[in-house]
């Protein structure tokens, strides 16, 4: 019998492992000790490659951006930028929910490659050939782009967690609470609910303030 080879150990591997493992421990549970469990490697074996966690966080956010960035690939190109932004920050936030925590994981990082800059270069010569300035463009996209992310770091806190069954946050429970303050009760029913529409309407304003007070 042909002994199963071991895959080599390479920074792929150790993001793809820790991308597979987050979804099971979250992010406070995502150690370099417990990925190395997963490869069947000693921990040390890992900081050839990662000097620290936040090493790892980054590359894991690459990662992420790497595949949003190929599936987005299959987009048409041009069209109006409204619907350009509005499929861009539909995408990214499907590719945080594809992992526990996934938000947390991408806020904040620092891209290892520029994967991201052919989309992000795209993105903003759109949004300049449709009026916009170098620097309101810039402004344009950083402002959707926090939305997105904000936006999922809530969702993955307060919303229901596909992962390990948490049904979210109770409703019914905080109405209680806040019997006293009828409208703060109610637009619990609002934030917390349906987040699928919460985010298109959220990025809509997004949008439409955009185009309000940047394009010239």
């Amino acid at each position: 019998m042909t002994p199963q080879r071991t895959p080599k150990l390479d920074r792929k591997l150790v993001a793809d492992t820790a991308l597979r493992l987050l979804n099971e421990v979250g992010l406070d549970g995502l150690t370099l000790r417990a990925i190395a469990a997963e490869l069947d490697v000693k921990a040390p074996a890992l900081y050839w490659h990662f000097k620290d966690k936040q090493a790892l966080l980054d590359e894991m956010a690459t990662e992420m951006m790497r595949r949003m960035t190929a599936e987005s690939a299959q987009l048409p190109p041009g069209g109006d930028w409204r619907e350009v932004f509005r499929a861009t920050m539909c995408g990214l936030r499907a590719q945080l929910l594809r992992h526990r925590d996934g938000a947390k994981v991408y806020s904040g990082a620092r891209f290892t490659d520029t994967s991201y800059a052919a989309g992000l270069e795209a993105a903003l010569r759109l949004l300049t050939e449709a009026g916009f300035t170098t620097a309101a463009a810039a402004r344009a996209w950083y402002t959707a782009y926090s939305y997105t992310i904000g936006y999922v770091i809530e969702e993955q806190a307060m919303g229901p967690n596909p992962f390990d069954g948490d049904e979210g946050y109770d409703l019914e429970a905080r109405a209680e609470r806040l019997a006293a303050h009828p409208l703060a009760a109610e637009a619990g029913r609002v934030m917390f609910q349906d987040f699928d529409e919460g985010f298109e309407q959220g990025l809509a304003a997004v949008v439409a303030g955009i185009e309000a007070t940047l394009l010239t």
